[in-house]
């Protein structure tokens, strides 16, 4: 499906990044496994070597414009093109009231997040650009569609900000053979999230609120995310794609 391809993939140490990057690996792409915690980041390019395909890591933090530029620099480098990209890298804030949110962690999560992204595309469509175009995936959520009570103002507006972002930038390019979506799931089971689902009131609690009375897998997710990359989607972009079990359908 993606065979040969050049593809990117931030955050990709852990969670729905690394399960991303495997399933890119599987599908015949070339990957770039970016992200901030080395070791992590170098055992996923080294089980996409021992698996038999080609996984190289690069240490960048995505809220840090000098670490992006470098990090694209050096996948055009070595691959001499990059024709897609997987923006994953993401966090949340400790979870409290509007009103007792630090400037601290407003500013990270929009760092990461939000701006992440920005600066993320801002290197990676040139080197677009320069070959014959290519595909990118930005990671937000079920809560950049819809908001939520539980505490996480940042999260849910720096997603919004996301979607926002994909769609002008689609359209920005649109004409240049560069496709740009988001990617929206819901609640899914992560390293970031394991500790509190592993109690069972919250793990029923978070099932009651989709309609198919489960979570979804982050094998799910990257499958969504390998065909809006793939040329299956060839004439999507601009689209916020939830993976919800029907959530923000309610």
């Amino acid at each position: 499906m993606l065979d040969n391809k050049v593809v990117m993939v931030t955050g990709a140490s852990s969670g729905i990044g690394r399960t991303a990057a495997l399933r890119f690996a599987d599908c015949g792409a070339k990957v770039a496994v970016v992200a901030r915690r080395q070791s992590e980041g170098e055992a996923v390019a080294n089980q996409i070597n021992q698996l038999g395909g080609t996984g190289v890591f690069i240490k960048a933090d995505v809220a840090k414009e000098v670490e992006v530029k470098s990090a694209v620099e050096c996948i055009v480098e070595k691959f001499g093109r990059l024709d897609l990209a997987f923006n994953n890298a993401g966090v949340s804030e400790p979870i409290g009231s509007l009103t007792e949110l630090t400037e601290a962690n407003w500013n990270r999560v929009m760092d990461i997040n939000l701006k992440g992204i920005w600066l993320s595309m801002k290197y990676q469509i040139p080197a677009m650009l320069s070959s014959t175009g290519g595909g990118i995936v930005n990671m937000s959520s079920i809560y950049g569609q819809v908001a939520t009570g539980m505490g996480v103002s940042a999260y849910v507006s720096s997603n919004h900000g996301v979607i926002g972002l994909t769609k002008a930038a689609a359209l920005e390019y649109a004409d240049k053979n560069i496709r740009v979506n988001a990617v929206c799931p819901a609640w899914i089971p992560t390293p970031g999230n394991e500790e509190a689902l592993s109690n069972p009131d919250v793990m029923e609690y978070a099932k009651s609120l989709h309609p198919m009375r489960r979570l979804g897998t982050q094998n799910e997710v990257a499958e969504t995310v390998c065909w809006l990359l793939s040329e299956s989607a060839s004439y999507i972009s601009g689209q916020a794609i939830s993976v919800d079990g029907a959530y923000t359908a309610q």
